[in-house]
Protein backbone atom coordinates (compact mmCIF):
# COMPACT_ATOMS: atom_id res chain seq x y z
CA UNK A 1 0.00 0.00 0.00
CA UNK A 2 1.58 3.26 -1.07
CA UNK A 3 1.25 6.71 0.52
CA UNK A 4 -1.56 7.90 -1.77
CA UNK A 5 -3.72 4.85 -1.00
CA UNK A 6 -3.18 5.32 2.74
CA UNK A 7 -4.20 8.98 2.56
CA UNK A 8 -7.26 8.11 0.46
CA UNK A 9 -8.24 5.48 3.04
CA UNK A 10 -7.80 7.98 5.89
CA UNK A 11 -9.87 10.53 3.95
CA UNK A 12 -12.66 8.00 3.38
CA UNK A 13 -12.56 7.04 7.07
CA UNK A 14 -12.90 10.72 8.04
CA UNK A 15 -15.82 11.07 5.60
CA UNK A 16 -17.48 8.06 7.16
CA UNK A 17 -16.86 9.45 10.66
CA UNK A 18 -18.37 12.82 9.70
CA UNK A 19 -21.51 11.29 8.21
CA UNK A 20 -21.79 8.85 11.14
CA UNK A 21 -21.60 11.68 13.67
CA UNK A 22 -24.44 13.49 11.91
CA UNK A 23 -26.65 10.40 11.61
CA UNK A 24 -26.00 9.15 15.15
CA UNK A 25 -26.44 12.69 16.47
CA UNK A 26 -29.82 13.00 14.76
CA UNK A 27 -30.99 9.69 16.21
CA UNK A 28 -29.62 10.26 19.73
CA UNK A 29 -31.00 13.81 19.84
CA UNK A 30 -34.59 12.58 19.62
CA UNK A 31 -34.77 10.82 23.01
CA UNK A 32 -32.65 13.53 24.63
CA UNK A 33 -35.05 16.23 23.46
CA UNK A 34 -38.07 14.18 24.48
CA UNK A 35 -36.60 13.75 27.97
CA UNK A 36 -36.41 17.52 28.33
CA UNK A 37 -32.75 18.24 27.58
CA UNK A 38 -31.72 21.71 28.77
CA UNK A 39 -28.30 23.34 28.39
CA UNK A 40 -26.33 23.56 31.63
CA UNK A 41 -26.22 27.34 31.62
CA UNK A 42 -29.15 29.19 30.16
CA UNK A 43 -28.70 32.95 29.68
CA UNK A 44 -30.25 35.03 32.47
CA UNK A 45 -33.98 35.47 31.95
CA UNK A 46 -34.14 32.78 29.24
CA UNK A 47 -37.06 30.39 29.15
CA UNK A 48 -36.59 26.62 29.17
CA UNK A 49 -36.27 25.07 25.74
CA UNK A 50 -39.24 23.37 24.14
CA UNK A 51 -38.80 19.83 22.82
CA UNK A 52 -38.58 21.20 19.27
CA UNK A 53 -35.98 23.84 20.17
CA UNK A 54 -33.94 21.33 22.22
CA UNK A 55 -33.92 18.90 19.28
CA UNK A 56 -32.83 21.65 16.90
CA UNK A 57 -29.95 22.61 19.17
CA UNK A 58 -28.81 19.03 19.68
CA UNK A 59 -29.11 18.25 15.97
CA UNK A 60 -27.26 21.45 15.08
CA UNK A 61 -24.37 20.52 17.35
CA UNK A 62 -24.02 17.08 15.76
CA UNK A 63 -24.15 18.61 12.28
CA UNK A 64 -21.44 21.10 13.25
CA UNK A 65 -19.16 18.32 14.48
CA UNK A 66 -19.86 16.25 11.37
CA UNK A 67 -19.04 19.22 9.12
CA UNK A 68 -15.72 19.70 10.92
CA UNK A 69 -14.81 16.07 10.26
CA UNK A 70 -15.82 16.36 6.59
CA UNK A 71 -13.68 19.48 6.18
CA UNK A 72 -10.75 17.63 7.78
CA UNK A 73 -11.23 14.77 5.32
CA UNK A 74 -11.23 17.16 2.37
CA UNK A 75 -8.09 18.87 3.61
CA UNK A 76 -6.29 15.56 4.12
CA UNK A 77 -7.14 14.32 0.63
CA UNK A 78 -6.47 17.59 -1.17
CA UNK A 79 -3.25 18.68 0.48
CA UNK A 80 -1.61 15.29 0.96
CA UNK A 81 -2.58 13.59 -2.30
CA UNK A 82 -3.05 16.07 -5.13
CA UNK A 83 -1.92 19.58 -4.21
CA UNK A 84 -2.68 21.25 -7.55
CA UNK A 85 -4.04 24.77 -7.92
CA UNK A 86 -7.35 23.37 -9.13
CA UNK A 87 -7.76 20.96 -6.22
CA UNK A 88 -6.78 23.63 -3.70
CA UNK A 89 -9.28 26.02 -5.30
CA UNK A 90 -12.05 23.43 -5.04
CA UNK A 91 -11.04 22.81 -1.42
CA UNK A 92 -11.21 26.54 -0.70
CA UNK A 93 -14.74 26.72 -2.09
CA UNK A 94 -15.82 23.66 -0.09
CA UNK A 95 -14.30 25.06 3.11
CA UNK A 96 -15.97 28.45 2.52
CA UNK A 97 -19.37 26.83 2.06
CA UNK A 98 -18.98 24.60 5.11
CA UNK A 99 -17.67 27.51 7.19
CA UNK A 100 -20.73 29.55 6.22
CA UNK A 101 -22.93 26.61 7.22
CA UNK A 102 -21.07 26.28 10.53
CA UNK A 103 -21.49 29.98 11.32
CA UNK A 104 -25.16 29.81 10.39
CA UNK A 105 -25.71 26.79 12.62
CA UNK A 106 -23.80 28.41 15.49
CA UNK A 107 -26.01 31.49 15.19
CA UNK A 108 -29.10 29.28 15.15
CA UNK A 109 -27.98 27.25 18.17
CA UNK A 110 -26.66 29.98 20.46
CA UNK A 111 -28.37 33.09 19.11
CA UNK A 112 -25.04 34.86 18.60
CA UNK A 113 -22.08 34.79 16.24
CA UNK A 114 -19.06 32.68 17.27
CA UNK A 115 -16.93 35.80 17.89
CA UNK A 116 -19.51 37.48 20.16
CA UNK A 117 -19.22 36.89 23.87
CA UNK A 118 -22.21 35.46 25.67
CA UNK A 119 -24.31 37.97 27.50
CA UNK A 120 -23.81 37.94 31.24
CA UNK A 121 -20.47 36.08 31.11
CA UNK A 122 -17.02 37.67 31.46
CA UNK A 123 -14.70 37.34 28.48
CA UNK A 124 -12.33 35.08 30.43
CA UNK A 125 -15.09 32.47 30.84
CA UNK A 126 -15.48 32.17 27.06
CA UNK A 127 -12.45 29.94 26.52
Amino acid sequence: MDFQQIIEAVGKFMDLAGVSVMVIGAVVSIPMALRGYQPRKLPPGAEKLTVYRAYRQLLGRSILLGLELLVAADIIRTVAVTPTFESVGVLAIIVLIRTFLSFSLELEITGRWPWQKASGQPAAAQT
